[in-house]
């Protein structure tokens, strides 16, 4: 019985199902907003994404098992620790992306399934490759988080032409940067030994700590657009929106403090994390209302 649990923990791994989940919200956001409600047709398209990315991650496993070896954050990982050999997170993966693209389609259509199969491609085609040759591929990378809510925005029946979904896609694209230099900040020497190109070798953590605030505020002021672009319509639900905002700026600021004592990149990693789910909180539930 352990012997299956563990065996389920690492496929489960493997399909970085944290992250993946994520994405799946994401999706079920875009969702709403477009549908203006929660009902049974989100299930293919939320489902199918979450399949989807899946077995997008575990490619990306596949891809980086070499790198991850050499890490100390990821050498325990299925591949290196040998708990999942190569070939089977490649079989894992393809089953996984033919059976999400499959639930999307049907629940979506055809451009839904296009959108969700170029996130795959610009994760694992494009975005991947670029981080072993330049440390500032995360900023066209950011794009992926941009996607999915699109296919929820397509699945719910609204046209990507409609300038809503521009500044939806903006603020998911936007506030995976901050996100990922936070990383960046608490593992980047380790990035660096597996050989990735790394910030943390070409500036200072003071100047890393800066350009993370930068981005931060500008992922504060995007989300404060939405309200300008209608895809928040409620006074309430536009002032809870600038509060959120305004507390994120308030909580970064102690990144441009020179002198800060211990620094914890996790404690902020976490807030903007918090930030993120309060707006797709405020966004699904000013819709559905």
């Amino acid at each position: 019985m352990n012997g299956k649990k563990n065996i389920l923990r690492a496929f489960m791994e493997l399909g970085k199902v944290r992250i993946t989940f994520a994405v799946a919200l994401t999706t079920l956001t875009g969702y709403v907003l477009a549908k203006g409600q929660f009902d049974s047709e989100m299930i293919l398209p939320v489902l199918g994404i979450f399949i989807l990315a899946c077995g997008s991650a575990a490619l990306n496993h596949y891809q980086e098992s070499d790198k991850d070896a050499k890490m100390e954050r990821t050498k325990n990982r299925p591949i290196p620790s040998g708990k999942i050999s190569p070939n089977q997170a490649l079989l894992f993966s393809a089953s996984f992306v033919v059976l999400g693209s499959w639930l999307i389609y049907v629940g979506s259509g055809f451009l839904a399934m296009q959108l969700g199969l170029l996130a795959l491609i610009w994760y694992n085609g494009f975005y991947t490759p670029l981080k072993k040759r330049t440390s500032f591929a995360v900023i066209p990378g950011a794009v992926i988080g941009a996607i999915p809510p699109m296919v929820g925005w397509v699945a719910g029946g609204e046209s990507l032409a409609d300038p809503r979904a521009a500044i939806i896609a903006f603020f998911f694209f936007i506030w995976q940067v901050p996100h990922f230099w936070l990383l960046l900040l608490k593992y980047g020497k380790e990035y660096e030994k597996a050989g990735f190109p790394s910030l943390t070798s070409k500036y200072s953590e003071l100047k890393i700590k800066y350009t993370t605030f930068v981005w931060t505020l500008a992922t504060a002021i995007t989300a404060l657009m939405l309200p300008l672009f209608g895809v928040i319509s409620s006074t309430f639900f536009s002032i809870l929106m600038a509060a959120v905002a305004i507390w994120l700026i308030f909580v970064f600021t102690a990144l441009l403090r020179k002198n800060q004592g211990v620094f914890n990149p996790t404690y902020y990693f976490m807030k903007i994390n918090y930030f993120v789910l309060f707006v797709m909180l405020f966004l699904s539930i000013d819709s559905v209302l």
